[in-house]
């Protein structure tokens, strides 16, 4: 509604602001963050010959499916005012128990990935009940997840790599139908259902709005803290797909898989026009944070530039977005 609002209450606004509020209103997506992806597949264009080459776009998009996935989930939690800094681990988490389920004690494929999203879910629902339940802070809560669910994942595995997932669990993350990898397949139909859920249906309307007032959600007559249960178990699922995805690609569970991904999946979702306190998301939105992301890593490593810096400009860019979101609802509250 305040964007609507904004529209017609400022006919002169300018092209700018029309083509944002367009882009808002109609896609879900914030015209800043497709100019930079723009700029910056023109930049990588142009510092590296292999960039644009078909077998380098479809490492971008692969190597996003996995991140994509975890910032899907950062979206439902974030525009509902939570926080969620356990995804990474949780990824891991669910790989290891999986590649246990399929590999230790030989669980037919079916139920091997059921176990891995499903120790996702569970760790998730873990972290909804304590959150709702005991009243602790989502940011305490999921740091203590991040720890338990690595220091589990280690246990699990020994310490050790799980090696030698089943065929039909390797193609979920290796195969290529008509030449497409089969993770981008599946993020794109968890986009797609996502943002169809986010966007127009109740559950969707009701996350934005306990993020954009709690206390007016529960006048509303909303269940603020079972939706904030299913949302945290949600996030978890999620967070198991994406190490369904990743272990199926590497063919084996990891338990140091996703160290640090809970930042690269956070920065994708606010970049993609996610409020970092709430009350706004966007699905559609997200997949464009996800796919900057995903070419920033990609043309970093064409360029030889060290892990580590990686890291460093990953973080600068979560701290520039969160700046740029911030100051664009302080000039908005000012109109």
């Amino acid at each position: 509604m305040t964007n609507t609002k904004t529209v017609s209450a400022h006919p002169r606004q300018g092209i700018w602001g029309r083509l944002q509020s367009a882009s808002i209103e109609r896609l879900h997506i914030r015209l800043e963050s497709l100019i930079v992806l723009l700029i910056l597949c023109v930049a990588m264009t142009a510092l590296s010959p292999y960039f644009l080459s078909v077998s380098n776009m479809l490492n971008i998009l692969l190597a996003t499916s996995t991140i994509g996935v975890l910032a899907i989930a950062a979206t439902y939690v974030l525009s509902s005012g939570g926080l969620d800094l356990s995804l990474g681990s949780v990824m891991g988490l669910s790989g290891v128990v999986g590649a246990a389920f399929a590999v230790n004690l030989g669980a037919p494929t079916p139920i091997a990935v059921i176990a891995t999203v499903g120790a996702g879910a569970l760790a998730g629902a873990v972290n909804g009940l304590i959150i709702t339940r005991a009243f602790v802070p989502a940011f305490i809560v999921t740091l203590g997840m991040l720890g338990i669910a690595r220091g589990l994942a280690l246990v699990i595995s020994d310490g050790r790599v799980i090696y030698g997932l089943p065929k039909a669990m390797v193609y979920l993350g290796q195969g290529r139908p008509l030449g497409i990898p089969m993770p981008v397949l599946i993020f794109l139909a968890t986009a797609f259902i996502m943002h169809i859920v986010l966007a127009f249906t109740k559950f969707g309307r009701h996350t934005l709005s306990i993020g954009d007032s709690e206390n007016a959600a529960r006048t509303a007559g909303i269940n603020v803290s079972r939706h904030r249960f299913l949302l945290y178990t949600l996030s978890g699922g999620l967070a198991g797909l994406a190490g369904l995805l990743f272990s199926s690609r590497i063919n084996s569970g990891d338990p140091t898989a996703g160290l640090t991904y809970e930042l690269t999946a956070i920065t994708a979702a606010i970049i993609g026009g996610t409020n970092l306190f709430g009350g706004r998301g966007s699905i559609l939105g997200t997949m464009v944070g996800a796919l900057i992301m995903g070419v920033l890593q990609n043309g970093l490593n064409l360029l030889a530039v060290q892990s580590y810096y990686q890291q460093m400009a990953i973080g600068s860019v979560l701290i520039i977005a969160v700046f740029i979101d911030q100051w664009q609802l302080r000039k908005e509250s000012r109109v």
